[in-house]
């Protein structure tokens, strides 16, 4: 492998010291239209092998710029469908350092042909081995198809570019009004991008999710030796809850979380922590975001948006697929109403609900707060299988808020009727030892108490077993 190319020295700073062992260095472009003939294509712009990750076995491919672009023709395509082929007979994750021109024009039908065939190489390892990609450089056209395809997508936030059309292309638009191939767009706009930061930083950060991930979908290493403790209180998560991300952080073992695509649909959490060392995979409501100093930097309406629903329902299929447990943490009024909103609501609310009941891994609910209406049915529900449901003694589980209700049920009765009648509402219908004695809650629990408690479901369901309608599959 060359010791200078940028695409060499990025696969040394992800892998193990040493550890990295390079598969076909020596091909090279078979085309010889347009000059190629008398163009040296080292490794034909792609260094392919494997390694390992704090132990864990991967295989690699990391675009070459500096050879032809970094383009894609018939050979540089075949080693990555050939890695894509050990990988699965292995049963390792595959990871993509991109960063090429795209097609190689002077191959024309065989670099096209070679698109066609990492694409599909692709789709027949999806759900099966976990595929991660980096861009560090251009991905453009079909080549952002590649990303896509792939369970999560870092992406460098100062020189790489994602895109299928190029700002310019766009009708009335250009890269003064809209740069849609820059990182903050591809995270916070697109929702296709994972995270985002330096090259040394999306590196790191890759390592740390391999780690937590098990190897594929039927062998598991994602288990480590707990080195917190099991029964820790956690007072401080009552006053936390309603950031999401730092009460998965409170709960997680040593306060370790990863969340994924945090810029994007910030009013829903999704990401990964492990709990009595092992990695769970978790979704969560958000109204605030605390800062480091503890105050509110950011608010959002209790209510579910489109793209928090289509985030989270892409994490629990993602979750199921590998055989991870999923924790949700519910707290929401109900779901956003614009019209903006209601183009693709009913959609994406359908593919959260399908995305929870098509799950057959362990699944525990911990509601917070509020859960009204059909947004507390989508969020992990009894009612569409999660196994255990647990609650805090002063959360409120019904079709809507008491004041709303009291105002339809004593509509034309006067403020003092409509007040009494809230109040009942309150405590007949919403107050959550309703639901308990109707079965939705298994537990009521002090909210201190939660670390502990979502431990022991856990480790109740660790050996759940669930079976689904025979069916080649769904079509939400």
């Amino acid at each position: 492998m060359s010791t200078t190319s940028q695409a060499s020295q990025r696969i040394t700073a992800l892998l193990d010291d040493n550890s990295f062992v390079e598969i076909g260095a020596m091909v090279t472009a078979r085309a010889t239209d347009f000059g190629l003939k008398q163009t040296d294509t080292p490794s034909d712009g792609v260094i392919t092998g494997y390694g390992v990750i704090d132990g864990n076995l991967v295989y690699v491919y990391s675009q070459d710029a500096s050879v032809l672009g970094g383009t894609i023709g018939e050979m540089h395509a075949k080693k990555i469908a050939g890695l894509y082929d050990l990988a699965m007979k292995m049963g390792a994750p595959v990871i993509g350092l991109i960063d090429s021109s795209g097609l190689r024009l002077q191959e024309a039908t065989d670099a096209l042909n070679g698109f066609g065939e990492i694409y599909f190489k692709q789709s027949m390892a999806s759900g099966v081995i976990p595929q991660i990609t980096a861009v560090f450089g251009s991905c453009g056209g079909g080549l952002a198809a590649v990303p896509a395809l792939t369970d999560f997508t870092f992406m460098e936030d100062k020189k790489a570019k994602l895109f299928v059309n190029t700002p310019n292309a766009l009708a009335g638009s250009d890269i003064g009004k809209c740069d849609n191939t820059s990182a903050e767009f591809q995270s916070k706009e697109s929702g296709m991008v994972a995270v985002t930061g330096s090259e040394e930083e999306i590196l790191a950060k890759i390592r740390t999710l391999v780690s937590m991930l098990p190897a594929n979908n039927e062998d598991d290493h994602s288990y480590i030796e707990c080195q917190d403790d099991l029964n820790r209180l956690v007072p401080e998560l009552e006053v936390a809850v309603q950031d999401g991300a730092l009460a998965l952080k409170i709960l997680a073992d040593q306060g370790d979380f990863f969340e994924v695509k945090e810029d994007y649909a910030k009013d829903m959490v999704t990401g990964f922590l492990r709990m009595n060392g092992m990695t769970i995979g978790a979704v969560a409501n958000r109204s605030k975001i605390f800062g480091e100093d503890g105050n509110v930097v950011e608010e959002f309406q209790k209510v579910m948006t489109p793209e928090g629903c289509e985030k989270a329902a892409e994490f629990v299929n993602f979750c199921d697929a590998f055989s991870i447990p999923v924790l949700s943490l519910t707290d929401t009024e109900g779901f956003e109403a614009s019209v903006c909103a209601e183009k693709c609501l009913a959609r994406d609310m359908g593919r959260l609900i399908y995305a929870f009941a098509n799950a057959t891994v362990p699944k525990v609910n911990v509601i917070t707060g509020k859960a009204f209406g059909s947004a507390y049915v989508v969020m992990n529900s009894k009612g569409i299988g999660a196994d255990i449901t647990i609650a805090w003694p002063d959360a409120q589980i019904g079709t809507m808020d008491a004041g709303l209700a009291a105002k339809i049920i004593c509509d034309g009765q006067g403020a003092e009727k409509i007040e009494q009648c809230a109040k009942e509402y309150e405590k007949g219908q919403n107050h959550v030892s309703n639901a308990a004695r109707r079965g939705y809650v298994d537990q009521i629990i002090e909210p201190a108490d939660t670390r502990k408690y979502i431990i022991g479901a856990f480790e109740m369901l660790f050996t759940k077993r669930e079976e689904r309608p025979s069916r080649k599959h769904g079509t939400v």
